[in-house]
């Protein structure tokens, strides 16, 4: 839970990809203007309820326009601003699959993402779950994972970024819940349309890979903030100041692999780290809003640091109190996190929060979808976790419960399917 994630003031970068010039999909959402009657009973109760027809319908202005693209440089959903909703599934491939099915299963995939992002339905079996909506800001990425190299005789294609990651002291992970050979990111700004696409994988993967893993997550709705802001996690904080930015001049050094990469299929991808990580929000919610703002190092209410200043205003580690104590602790995550105390070590953060429900005893199931993107997971995520292992003031009320790395090739060019670089070069 690094001191980075996306901001909502980056999801105009969403909009720009709109195609307002294109005709309405049959899929575009169209509002009524009418009135909605309520029928109340003897007793004052709502007895019935029913929505009025109405003469005529007239366009929404709302998020279901906002469409990413499908084809370019790079995948969507890496740079992309938080989606509302979310769904992460790994897939093994099945018995007797190999590289022939995992370059038809890739193929089948590219297609229903290229079409579900532009609003349009599945080309087999739609299911018409999202029928009335638009394309929602809807991304599909795709990854592989370390053992589908060896699932696919592909091992000498298998970057070395991709060795798995080593182990962790504040580790409780289930491997079941780790890993996979495949893994798919969905995002939309409507829940419907992020469950009509996992849906749609999920059906497209047929007899070649089976489900390992999924976990669903949500953010805040486009909107829900009088302006854009810095979003917040479960545990109320701004989650995200120090992301890294596009606009930023070593942005795509840090981010994604150059175009002379090694292995050349990777050029212009990225590796995605993933965690589940559980907050222990009974625990956190017992502190008061000081000891919290100590272990984080920001303020709650505005994200500024201790030392002061606003949100944006860079952290002062050598200032002290009236007592000669550092005003940011030697232990705040926000300090350990920072890239200049890493050796410039920088990830892009695009999270989404979990909640599962309960257990027996009433404790929340809920926290942080991690997702971390980098150039090289050796120089972005690791060195940065090694010493958030090491004291940092956070741990005691998170738990790492399952991981996975991921290789996310570039995006692919029109009459390309993602992935065809490695399978068919």
């Amino acid at each position: 839970m690094a001191d980075q994630s996306t901001s909502e003031a980056s999801r105009e970068t969403v909009s720009e990809n709109a195609s307002p010039g294109e005709g309405i999909s049959r899929r575009r959402l169209l509002g009524t203007a009418g009135a909605t009657g309520l029928v109340l009973g003897a007793a004052g109760g709502a007895a019935g309820y029913a929505a009025a027809p109405s003469d005529k319908t007239v366009p929404l202005t709302s998020v279901g326009a906002d469409t990413a693209m499908f084809h370019g440089k790079h995948q969507a959903g890496i740079t992309d601003a938080l989606h509302a909703r979310g769904h992460l599934v790994a897939f093994d491939l099945t018995a007797g699959a190999g590289r022939k099915e995992a370059a038809a299963l890739l193929r089948r995939w590219s297609t229903t993402a290229q079409r579900l992002m532009a609003g349009e339905a599945a080309a087999q079996d739609d299911t018409d779950v999202a029928r009335d909506a638009g394309p929602s800001s809807l991304t599909v990425t795709f990854g592989f994972g370390h053992s589908f190299f060896s699932r696919t005789g592909l091992e000498k294609q298998r970057p070395v970024a991709l060795d798995p990651l080593p182990d962790f002291s504040s580790d409780h992970l289930d491997k079941a819940r780790s890993n996979g050979d495949l893994w798919v990111q969905i995002g939309a700004n409507d829940a419907l349309v992020a469950f009509h696409a996992l849906r749609a994988i999920q059906k497209d993967a047929g007899s070649a890979a089976r489900v390992r893993w999924q976990m669903n997550g949500f953010n805040r709705s486009p909107g829900a903030t009088a302006q854009p802001m810095t979003a917040r996690n479960l545990m109320g904080q701004l989650d995200g100041t120090r992301n890294p930015k596009p606009a930023e001049s070593d942005f795509d050094e840090r981010i994604f692999v150059p175009a002379s990469g090694d292995p050349a299929w990777m050029a212009n991808g990225s590796y995605a780290v993933v965690r589940r990580i559980r907050m222990l929000l009974d625990d956190w919610e017992q502190l008061s809003v000081k000891a919290q703002e100590d272990v984080i190092g920001r303020r709650k209410s505005t994200g500024a640091a201790l030392s002061g200043g606003d949100e944006t205003t860079g952290m002062n580690l050598d200032k002290t109190d009236a007592d000669g104590n550092l005003v940011v602790p030697i232990n705040a995550h926000a300090r350990i996190t920072r890239p200049d105390q890493n050796g410039g070590a920088a990830m892009l953060r695009r999270p989404f929060s979990f909640h599962d429900g309960f257990d027996t005893d009433g404790v929340p199931d809920a926290g942080l979808l991690f997702v971390c993107w980098q150039a090289d997971p050796v120089r972005g995520f690791v060195p940065v976790q090694r010493k958030l292992d090491r004291g940092d003031a956070l741990s005691e009320f998170i738990r790492h419960e399952s991981s996975g790395l991921f290789a996310v090739p570039g995006g692919a060019a029109e009459g390309e399917y993602v992935g065809q670089r490695l399978l068919e070069g």
